[in-house]
């Protein structure tokens, strides 16, 4: 990704667990191949745990091109990284950094550690979405994300497998956007279509 972009909110950060595989699987289904954006995915995983994370998440024809991060990928439009097992990872200038740096609420990898890299990296242009999962991870991110200036959305609780990853979200700070999952493909593309705004 170049500066040439960074009116436009074009980074997308997201946490899940208990439940995120399906929720996941929907959201890469149902997102665009053009989506103008760099997404990057954190799912609560054993570290024994060996995925075939395009297999798993990029089934759908012509969707979005789905693959598991590696370290120094350089961030592209259009591409969801999924955090590899047992690493935090982290968005810098451009690219993916992989750590195996402390556990943050309980697993490796975090969401917050994703979240908040973003927020420093990128500011305003950066969109955090916390899914269906258990515990807070994600909620102290969301903050961070909407301290730069980005855009906070949380999976609608009522309908999450685990809601308190959602809750969490929403009791921690005020967040901008409570969505069913089914609706969630419709947004981002909304806000990752408009101009970033700053906040007052």
């Amino acid at each position: 990704m170049t500066d040439q972009a960074s009116s436009r909110r074009n980074v997308i950060v997201i946490g899940a667990s208990l439940g995120g595989v399906n929720a996941l699987q929907y959201l890469c289904a149902n997102l665009p191949s053009d989506l103008p954006a760099t997404v990057g995915v954190v799912i609560h995983r054993s570290p024994w745990w060996v995925s075939n994370i395009p297999a798993i998440y990029g089934r759908t024809p012509g969707g979005i091109r789905v693959q598991e991060a590696q370290a120094h990928d350089v961030l592209k439009e259009g591409v969801v990284y999924f955090a590899p097992a047992d690493h935090h990872m982290q968005f810098g200038k451009g690219v993916i950094q992989l750590t195996r740096g402390p556990k943050l609420h309980f697993t490796r990898p975090a969401a917050d550690a994703l979240f908040i890299s973003a927020a420093k990296t990128f500011g305003d242009r950066v969109i955090g979405v916390v899914l269906t999962g258990g515990g807070a991870d994600g909620a102290h991110g969301l903050i961070a994300i909407k301290a730069s200036g980005g855009v906070s959305v949380v999976q609608d609780p009522k309908e999450a497998v685990d809601p308190s990853m959602p809750v969490n979200g929403i009791r921690m700070d005020s967040v901008d956007h409570v969505t069913p999952l089914a609706e969630l493909p419709k947004l981002l593309w909304c806000l990752t279509t408009e101009v970033a705004e700053k906040r007052l």
